[in-house]
């Protein structure tokens, strides 16, 4: 069996990836908030961990994996475009929901085994709230019901590597005279009439976000699972807040075993943002014809333990070698394994780049079924060759005219600079240039680009 190896957040150290249950490997990452379209930043997680889920499919076999990846459906940012909007709370939340489905399928990645909303399990939420109350890790204060730090402040921390103080110091935290220490977070807060709530022991009200993966990853992977993953900002408040109510509620479990974060995206060198113009969602690439394995494959040629940087160049230089490698991959058949080079370079914490490298190596040596199988493996492919790498019919026959008066002028004055000229634009272009005694024929090759042939016209 493929061993696998992982760098674990809270020890700081890649290990060696020894599941609880080989027969049930199991998985939770935070997913997104839904009010909006997923930007490109909310995509990265979504592909790295498809990546290690696809990972664990193979080695231990798609039945035995469990993928957890949840929908927060009650949040303050979609109380406000609700009201700013006029429409309901359900529409958004289901509308957002499909359209991140639908974003994220056309960037190759699976669907995970279970997808909770928050919505679903409030009752989980408010019986977790009283169980940490009753063990005295939680306390009522003014309608909210808030987690007291102080009960769990040996271990707070840990996985963030700072201390309570120093987290006091340095966070921006909510300060309210009903909070015993500033670093007491909200599990319960009440709600207006106008809010979502729900009934509770505390009167009516809703969830704080932090509780929502503590009780659906309980309700769905147990008091103890092998791995919780997630983009590196929400490693401090959200997920150190996570293991302190996961923990106290039930310590006769680890919560997570295994902690992985992804870190962050920029675009073109800088912080993706509104006011630098550079934001933008998944759709807004999709839509202005970036496919979606072109979108994944940026992704997966840089490390997810470091920034990627989104750029224009990467876009295109992807698509070159994606059509490349289809066009090759077209001609493979049958039933077939990935390349293990490939396997085993995502076993070693996902490397993601080296196999990016190893699959140059599988082109060159024309393995097509396993270069094919290889690619499916990696989601930059399904069972069909995508039909964007053929692009629009190109008719060529204007460039065949043009290249042969030109060749039979230089054959007359002998000056061949002008016909040098036009084959480096057109061998540029990914044009296969053939002269012979019955004329001039172009063979337009995996890496044609048809953009290039401008500067003829």
């Amino acid at each position: 069996m493929t061993e696998i190896k992982l760098y674990n957040t809270r020890s700081r150290k890649k290990e060696r990836f020894e599941p609880i249950d080989p027969d049930n490997v199991r998985m939770y990452v935070c997913g997104p908030t839904v009010y909006d379209r997923a930007h490109l930043g909310n995509a990265r997680p979504v592909v790295v961990f498809d990546v290690l889920f696809r990972l664990l499919r193979h080695v231990y076999g798609p039945d035995h994996v469990t993928y957890v990846r949840n929908f927060t459906d009650v949040d303050d940012k979609i109380n406000a475009r609700a009201a700013e909007s006029g429409r309901e709370i359900s529409q958004i939340t289901a509308e957002t929901t499909q359209w991140f489905l639908e974003d994220m399928g056309e960037l190759g990645a699976l669907e995970p085994t279970h997808m909770p909303r928050a919505t679903q399990y409030i009752p989980q939420m408010v019986a977790m709230i009283e169980d940490l109350i009753e063990k005295g890790h939680a306390y009522e204060a003014e309608g909210h019901v808030l987690f007291a730090v102080d009960s769990w402040r040996g271990k707070y921390g840990r996985l963030s590597g700072r201390s309570v103080d120093d987290m006091i110091a340095g966070a921006r935290v909510e300060v309210a005279p009903y909070k015993r220490n500033p670093m007491d977070f909200v599990l319960w807060k009440p709600s207006t009439p106008d809010l979502p709530g729900w009934d509770s022991p505390w009167g009516r009200g809703r969830p704080g976000w932090h509780i929502e993966c503590s009780a659906m990853a309980y309700e769905l992977l147990g008091e103890s699972f092998d791995i919780h993953g997630g983009g590196n900002d929400l490693m401090f408040p959200h997920h150190e807040n996570e293991i302190a109510q996961s923990c106290c509620a039930h310590p006769e479990g680890d919560f997570a075993k295994v902690w992985m974060h992804n870190e962050m995206l920029q675009v073109e060198g800088k912080k993706m943002s509104k006011s630098l113009g550079n934001f933008f969602t998944v759709r807004d690439l999709l839509d202005q014809g970036v496919p979606g394995e072109v979108i994944r494959f940026v992704f997966l040629s840089t490390h997810y333990r470091k920034p990627m940087d989104w750029t224009a160049e990467k876009a295109r230089e992807a698509e070159k070698t994606l059509k490349k490698w289809y066009a090759k991959a077209a001609q493979g058949v049958g039933m077939g394994e990935p390349y293990v080079a490939v396997v085993q370079a995502l076993a070693d914490d996902l490397n993601t780049p080296l196999a990016i490298s190893e699959l140059h190596q599988l082109y060159l040596a024309d393995d097509v079924s396993t270069l094919r199988h290889t690619l499916q493996f990696l989601g930059l492919m399904t069972d069909d060759v995508p039909d964007w790498i053929s692009g629009p019919a190109i008719d060529l026959s204007v460039f065949v005219d043009m290249f042969s008066e030109e060749r039979a002028k230089a054959m007359r004055n002998k000056d061949f600079s002008k016909v040098d000229r036009l084959k480096t634009v057109l061998i540029a272009a990914g044009i296969e240039v053939r002269m012979s005694k019955e004329g001039v024929e172009l063979v337009p090759g995996p890496d044609f680009d048809p953009a290039k042939l401008e500067a003829l016209k």
